[in-house]
């Protein structure tokens, strides 16, 4: 039987690198077609798969990424602080954070780099928007979280206040505010998510406001980790590290409520920037990777 031409078919040889996703769940994510059509699009001999990684497998899918000579991944929830222990070096940010998003596996040495921060301020950039001297209100203290107020800090934002529920990482959050005081400068504080009187307080005196909760994402699709309109004023900057969907509830809420809003598709596709160069040496087609994740 004859089979009609693929570009992609044509594209994979035995010398072809693999570059995984690893996380749970990992269906909805756009960076295999985003990536993929960038590899294609410079000629690059790479392939981007996604796996469905449970929490309690960290240790043996990074071991996979030695036996299988895997060039990189990427690493999403639940593991970006999972794979630390088993990796053999930590970027500056990545060490500070506790936390990786992308893993370079240079003969064998693994390294885990977090690049969630930049890719978050990149996008604000590109939406026109400086962070220097702003006060920040951060929902949620997970490893993207995390990522994003360390990168806010280096990059000069004068304070942060910090929201989570009083779950298993709500006693790191204690580690990230004296980092971001003690080793950044950035004045920062943390208060129970619970406490939604401190939550709206918080965000009348903020000039940014980000959700890196998954709140409004998956099961909790049509939901907002901001309770209520009133808690935004038309001067509040609204952003979502959720991508998708592009438009969450809170973002919905945020610019009925006249505020200028940042979706979480900005901090993919930058984030995705900087992991493309760590991997390739090459710098991604930006304009081809936001159609590719658009799409």
């Amino acid at each position: 039987m004859h089979l009609p031409a693929s570009p992609t078919r044509h594209r994979i040889s035995g010398k072809t690198r693999l570059i995984a996703l690893l996380g749970s769940p990992v269906s909805h994510s756009k960076s295999p077609g985003m990536q993929n059509g960038c590899f294609e699009a410079l000629g690059l001999d790479f392939a981007y798969l996604a796996f469905d990684v449970p929490l309690e497998k960290a240790a043996s899918a990074v071991e996979a990424l030695r036996v299988l000579n895997v060039r990189g991944a990427n690493v999403t929830m639940p593991l970006k602080r999972a794979v630390c222990p088993f990796l053999d070096r930590l970027s500056p940010a990545a060490e500070m954070a506790g936390a990786v998003n992308t893993i370079v596996n240079d003969d064998g040495v693994l390294t885990g780099h977090i690049t969630d921060g930049i890719g978050y301020t990149l996008s604000l950039e590109d939406a026109g928007i400086d962070i220097a001297g702003k006060v920040m209100t951060i929902a949620g203290i997970g490893g993207a979280s995390t990522a994003v107020a360390i990168q806010a800090a280096m990059q000069g934002v004068a304070e942060i206040t910090l929201f989570n529920q009083r779950d298993a990482f709500f006693d790191a959050g204690h580690d990230l505010v004296e980092m971001l005081q003690g080793r950044l400068g950035c004045k920062a504080r943390l208060y129970d998510l619970a406490d939604v009187a401190q939550l709206r307080a918080s965000m009348a005196r903020s000039h940014i406001f980000v959700n890196g909760t998954p709140v409004g994402m998956e099961a909790t699709l049509g939901q907002s980790v901001v309770p209520d309109a009133a808690y935004f004023h038309p001067g509040l900057i609204v952003s979502d590290l959720i991508y998708v969907p592009e438009h969450t509830a809170l973002l919905k809420m945020a610019q009925a409520a006249g505020c200028k809003t940042v979706s979480g598709l900005g901090m993919q596709l930058f984030q995705g920037v900087e992991a493309f160069r760590l991997w390739t040496g090459r710098d991604m087609p930006v304009g081809l990777a936001r159609s590719l994740l658009r799409a």
